[in-house]
């Protein structure tokens, strides 16, 4: 199924406004997964978008970067895109004066595919200048206002990133996926971190998405790799500044016996995942994860998303927690299963004020306070981005 996605919509984004709004005041920090359209999106910002305009700035060009380093700016521009520059050890100085000289002329959006809240190196406090936007993969209501099972199909079967969701052949998939797995560990991670075993952080990589959905094992991963406990916690967290992949910790409420250790590993890109169930659960993480920090970031709110299992493992996939305490949480079905008897039990024992049971298929009904429902009308009644 190919996607009808008009490229006006795909320079938008679900961040578009919130974006503008801040600019009047402040610089912009947009980062996420390389690939996910942050380019697209900023120059949406510009008056022809096109990486050809003189406010697009990108660290990776050597000309480009020179003029940086001796502090020239391109005149007449309204707003100025500063992509990649996290790469310089000491970008934050570099901005920070940029903005202070400039800033009651001059907007300035900041884009990069790491987490640019971790990547800074040294240097002067950026604090009070700029608002921070995660931009995420494509979600069932960003893709269609009224999501339909044609996009859920799309969507687990090509991901949300922009180009392969919007090719919608199988082909290209595979060979964009490739690509993007050698740039970021060959590119990215070279740049940023060091690593001198590269080739198995690649060996890694292709091993994650056969650990979705169950208590991610250090241990195993660790004898499979033949490396120190020390050194694969490392490049996990070396992911996920990479936006390669996401772990979610357990929640502890009291009364009851929860695990306290134990985390759950997902993707950025839930297409990677082979089986269908661990990728519909990955698929709803995703979508979780980027409600989440949509909230965070325009609202303020401290978000988290954990999930619930006990030493009797029972589980409920996640919680959703706003400034510590939970909103709601949701198990994931690939079919029209019966409820999950560990819903009813933590109805009873925790203080989770809604509980869904979300699936695939197309009933819609509550029985004693548990809502099962299509996963297309739980997005939709959430209001996801």
């Amino acid at each position: 199924m190919v996607v009808d996605f008009t490229m006006t919509e795909y320079y938008t984004r679900y961040i578009k406004k919130p974006v503008e709004q801040d600019l009047k005041e402040r610089m912009v920090f947009v980062s996420g997964p390389r690939q996910v359209g942050k380019t697209i999106f900023s120059l949406s910002f510009l008056t022809y978008p096109g990486e050809k305009h003189p406010a697009y700035l990108n660290w990776d060009n050597p000309v480009t970067r020179s003029s940086l380093l001796r502090g020239e700016l391109p005149p007449n521009e309204k707003c100025i895109i500063l992509d990649e520059i996290h790469k310089f050890a000491r970008w934050r100085n570099l901005i920070k004066g940029f903005y202070d000289t400039n800033k009651s002329e001059i907007s300035f959006i900041i884009t990069g595919s790491a987490r640019l809240d971790f990547y800074r190196k040294g240097g002067d406090s950026l604090q009070g200048r700029y608002h921070y936007y995660r931009l995420h993969p494509f979600s069932l209501r960003e893709l269609n206002a009224q999501p339909t099972k044609g996009d859920l199909e799309t969507l687990l079967t090509f991901g949300g990133f922009p180009e392969p969701c919007l090719k919608g052949e199988e082909r290209f998939w595979r060979r964009w996926q490739r690509e993007r797995l050698q740039r970021v560990i060959y590119e990215d991670i070279r740049d940023l971190e060091n690593v001198k075993e590269i080739s198995l952080l690649e060996l890694l990589a292709e091993e994650l998405p056969n650990r979705i959905g169950a208590p991610l094992s250090i241990k195993k991963l660790k004898e499979l790799l033949q490396v120190a406990h020390e050194t694969v916690e490392r490049w996990l967290k070396i992911f996920d500044r990479m936006y390669y992949c996401f772990r979610i910790p357990p929640y502890g409420p009291p009364r009851i016996r929860a695990v306290k250790k134990e985390q759950k590993l997902y993707l950025w890109d839930w297409s990677l995942v082979p089986e269908p169930g661990p990728r519909f659960e990955n698929f709803i993480a995703s979508q979780l994860l980027k409600y989440c920090h949509f909230i965070e970031d325009t609202e303020g709110f401290r978000m988290d998303l954990r999930f619930l299992r006990d030493t009797d493992k029972r589980e409920i996939d996640f919680v959703v927690l706003r400034e510590s305490r939970p909103l709601f949480a949701v198990e994931c079905k690939t079919g029209e299963k019966n409820i999950n008897p560990s819903l009813f039990y933590f109805k009873e024992r925790t203080d989770i004020p809604k509980l869904y049971q979300v699936h695939q298929g197309i009933r819609d009904y509550e029985k004693n306070g548990i809502r099962v429902l299509p996963v297309e009308t739980f997005c939709s009644e959430l209001g996801m981005p």
